[in-house]
């Protein structure tokens, strides 16, 4: 069989997690239209009779403003050496810009370009889109137009990765899916509902963190970095913690129990300590 690992780069919000999760055919890490929302390395294993393919999700790349985006940065640059495959996602809908271009300086020369959501565009500006890659990005030797939404394209793209992988074991069991935590992907599933519901700087100032597991009762703790947001999270009488809580519920097994709570902890992406309390 071909098995070997797959790292998916590029900027923040180009569809990288919406891509892994079409590929598994079951979700595995969280999405969002917010940037950054992808905040450590997630490993997704696909496994077929033929093949074991283990993808790496990673960080979107971005020019950073807090210790937290420089430590996101080092999380994706470092999942790209010493892979059999790097994929590099940008957006059909969008220019291919500065970062796109820095994210491209750093990939193999084989890498494989993927012009994600071309469902959002006519053929003619997805064609546009391709031909500028090809013209303007360093790294690249395929380009593939996929809709990781609609799942058009992805099976190609799927056997031309499979192809370019070594023979080799296993890595994971058959039944793996994930190596991500329970309890982290706990804390995930909350922060991508806070997502979808709070806006500006709120969903940045946003992290989630397990502390207590006693299956099926499980406590989560809110960080905010200032009073303001705290109450933004809260919502009037609660109303969007409790939200929160029954959309994280309908994602787990029949019985879970979700205990919410908010704290402040003042600029904490700004903070060694607070980061790595956090395990950034």
């Amino acid at each position: 069989m071909k098995s070997g690992f797959v790292t998916l780069v590029g900027r923040p919000n180009v569809g990288k997690s919406t891509l892994l999760n079409a590929i598994l055919g079951q979700k595995v890490t969280i999405v969002s239209d917010k940037p950054q929302t992808t905040r450590t390395q997630v490993r997704g294993v696909l496994t077929r009779p033929d093949a074991q393919v283990v993808f790496v999700d990673t960080p979107g790349i971005h020019r950073p403003r807090t210790l937290l985006g420089e430590r996101l940065n080092e999380t994706a640059t470092s999942a790209i050496p010493d892979v059999d495959v790097v994929c590099l996602l940008v957006d059909a809908t969008a220019p291919i810009g500065k970062g796109d271009k820095w994210v491209a300086s750093r990939v193999p020369r084989n890498a494989i370009i993927v012009v994600n959501k071309t469902d959002l565009a006519p053929p003619t500006e997805v064609l546009a889109q391709l031909t500028k890659a090809a013209e303007q990005l360093e790294g690249g030797d395929e380009y593939f137009p996929i809709s990781a939404q609609t799942g058009d394209g992805v099976p190609e793209l799927l056997e031309t990765i499979i192809d370019r992988l070594p023979e080799g074991p296993s890595y994971y069991p058959d039944d793996m899916v994930t190596d991500v935590p329970e309890a982290f992907w706990v804390a995930e599933l909350v922060r991508e509902q806070l997502l979808a519901v709070t806006r500006d700087e709120v969903p940045h100032s946003v992290a989630t963190r397990v502390t207590e597991w006693d299956w099926p009762r499980v406590r989560c703790e809110i960080l905010v970095e200032r009073d303001s947001q705290k109450g933004i999270v809260i919502g009037k009488k609660g109303a969007v913690l409790k939200a929160v809580g029954i959309a994280v519920r309908s994602q787990l097994p029949p019985g879970a129990y979700i205990e919410l709570f908010v704290k402040v902890d003042k600029d904490w992406q700004r903070r060694p300590k607070a980061l790595e309390r956090l395990g950034y």
